[in-house]
């Protein structure tokens, strides 16, 4: 009787060691660089490049997920671009899950861009000084894609939006002898855009890959995905 108790007892502290070392393993994702599908004036060449190190800052700072270095993301998706150009054997192509040691992959491409720098909305001009107001606002669309690396399926899909509004102050002269500017607005709807979605991104995977498809803050997501879709529906007519 004492040796079956024994051996219980042993068992269930081994089931609980086990629990916890499963629950405390932190899932381990690589970050892809972005890709752009606007027009957007401020995207360049290496825009993907910082817009993913963003990500991988705002992902680390949550302390929730193991990540992939960029560098050594950057070297599997060279493997695997080679492995796809058929210039090695089927059997030998690199399988990327073994590859990257990550259980998953996170793309995010700009769908989506609208900004509205405005003009004055207000301001007045005496002897020569003029005083005024700028508004402008900024909209940004994110599509996300999380692939499990196991399956090679998509495991999830969003669509990631945040609007900015600023407004800053103008100040110039007007004189005969001299005229400037002064006054330039610190953070511009587009960059304060650009973190919104980036902050957003981060937190949806935290929620998602974390606490999973049946917590509370997954219905929060869900409720906000179907506002967005309506709102698309409505603002669009069709014949």
């Amino acid at each position: 009787m004492k040796k079956q108790m024994m051996a219980l007892i042993l068992f269930l502290f081994t089931f609980v060691v086990i629990s916890s070392s499963l629950a405390a393993e932190k899932p381990r994702i690589g970050v892809l660089r972005f890709t752009n599908n606007t027009h957007a004036g401020w995207w360049h060449g290496g825009m993907g490049g910082e817009l993913q190190d963003m990500l991988i800052a705002e992902l680390a700072s949550t302390k929730s997920f193991s990540i992939l270095e960029r560098k050594e993301l950057d070297a599997v998706v060279s493997e695997q671009k080679l492995g796809a150009s058929g210039l090695v054997r089927k059997e030998t192509a690199p399988e990327i899950g073994k590859l990257t040691g990550a259980r998953y992959l996170i793309s995010a491409t700009v769908t989506s861009f609208e900004e509205n720098t405005g003009g004055k909305d207000a301001g007045f001009s005496l002897l020569g000084v003029s005083v005024g107001g700028n508004k402008g606002s900024a909209y940004m669309a994110v599509d996300l894609k999380v692939m499990d690396t196991n399956t090679g399926e998509i495991a999830d899909v969003r669509t990631v939006e945040a609007t900015s509004e600023s407004s800053g102050l103008r100040l110039g002269l007007n004189l005969s002898f001299f005229s400037g500017n002064f006054g330039e607005k610190a953070k511009t709807p587009t960059a304060k855009a650009i973190r919104g979605c980036v902050v957003e991104i981060a937190q949806y995977l935290e929620c998602s890959l974390l606490q999973g498809k049946d917590s509370s803050c997954m219905k929060e997501y869900d409720e906000k995905e179907s506002k967005r879709k309506q709102k698309t529906k409505d603002s669009i007519k069709l014949e």
